[in-house]
């Protein structure tokens, strides 16, 4: 899981580019405390071919990304 809570764009999407680069995973877990992050890491996702799911997390954002 990634825990991006606190950092601004672009920092959670970077964060989330290093995992897919690095790994290629089918299931990736994000955490984000900000819409714009959700924003933004969903159209990466879905531009690196993952679906994205969009749900609470302890008042935050949790991304659930998978091939």
């Amino acid at each position: 899981m990634i825990d991006a809570r606190g950092y601004s764009c672009p920092m959670p999407v970077v964060m989330v580019q290093k995992a897919v680069k690095g790994k290629d995973p089918d299931t990736l877990e994000v955490v984000v405390d900000n819409q714009c992050s959700v924003e933004n890491v969903t159209r990466f996702a879905k531009n690196s071919g993952y679906q994205v799911t969009v749900s609470d997390f302890e008042g935050d954002f949790k991304l659930v990304l998978k091939k």
